[in-house]
């Protein structure tokens, strides 16, 4: 009896030490959801107006024969940027994420395509590689704090690839969509080639009309890596948001189950505890006992 209280002790105590340490990140991530929040949020006029400049040229130039507009005939490459974390204890965050890169990667190969993998993030790279998936860039070490340098870096590589002569013919990025505290969306998008999307303002709103100097494919030259590098920028920023909302739910999980294990250990110790002291008592009376019938005898 003695040991199996000993036992509980100790895992009580064990899982004591776990809660503080859950309880600890659920706290680290819940201040930092709200900077990712203001990151997230400050970078929203930067690609909303690119997108718009982006908008205006191809809609006022029809002749417009970029590279990065043009998609192929006949496909036969794809890159897709997956976007994980970098660290654990997110929950389903980076599982979700590789579940729907396995899926869009079936979808290409069924249309004969062959997915080629861009990952960020130690997670995913952790993932392919354990696989042993090429992949035709790696990046890790700010899936937390993205800065627009890193967006950048990911960017070129992506127009490198996608502008070789063997390289890839379309750009997908499967990464998480921050929602809410409580709702996080895995997001599939392809950039390129590109598809400018509908805006959000009023039908009868003008887009800017535009003169260009040199030439209007001059002016995507120059518009377009700094529209992809945007697309990505923001993937990385809505995904740092969504990476931190997703470990404060999990270490918020983990903080509650924690403290249920104690209850339910603490309940255990105190019926083995009971049930030790009865034992003892009975051993005493029936001591007693004897003793009294023992002395009864001898008179």
């Amino acid at each position: 009896m003695g040991a199996q209280l000993r036992l509980l002790r100790r895992r009580i105590k064990s899982v004591k030490s776990t809660a503080k340490i859950t309880r600890a990140q659920e706290l680290i991530a819940s201040s930092r959801i709200v900077r990712a929040q203001q990151r997230m949020q400050a970078a929203v006029p930067y690609e909303r107006e690119i997108t718009r400049a982006v908008t205006g040229v191809v809609s006022n130039t029809a002749s417009v024969d970029h590279p990065l507009t043009v998609a192929k005939a006949q496909p036969a490459k794809a890159a897709v940027l997956v976007v994980t974390s970098d660290s654990g204890f997110c929950g389903g965050f980076n599982a979700n994420i590789l579940r729907e890169a396995e899926a869009l990667s079936s979808l290409l190969r069924g249309k004969g395509i062959e997915p080629v993998p861009f990952v960020t993030g130690r997670k995913g790279v952790a993932w392919h590689s354990f696989r042993g998936r090429t992949m035709g860039g790696q990046w890790t070490g700010f899936s937390r704090k993205p800065a627009y340098a890193d967006a950048k870096e990911i960017a070129d590589a992506l127009i490198e690839s996608f502008s070789a002569e063997d390289g890839v013919d379309e750009i997908h990025i499967v990464s998480t969509q921050f929602v809410s505290m409580l709702t996080q969306e895995v997001v599939v998008k392809r950039i390129l080639p590109l598809e400018v999307e509908e805006t959000t303002e009023a039908p009868d709103t003008p887009l800017p009309y535009f003169e260009f100097e040199p030439s209007a494919g001059a002016v995507l030259d120059t518009l377009l890596p700094r529209y992809v590098e945007s697309r990505i920028f923001t993937a990385l920023l809505q995904s740092a948001a969504a990476e931190e909302a997703s470990r404060r739910r999990a270490m918020k999980s983990a903080t509650d189950n924690a403290n249920e294990l104690i209850r339910v250990f603490t309940q255990q110790m105190n019926q083995a505890r009971q049930a030790e002291i009865t034992q003892e008592i009975s051993e005493i009376v029936g001591g007693a006992n004897a003793l009294a019938d023992a002395a009864a005898g001898k008179e």
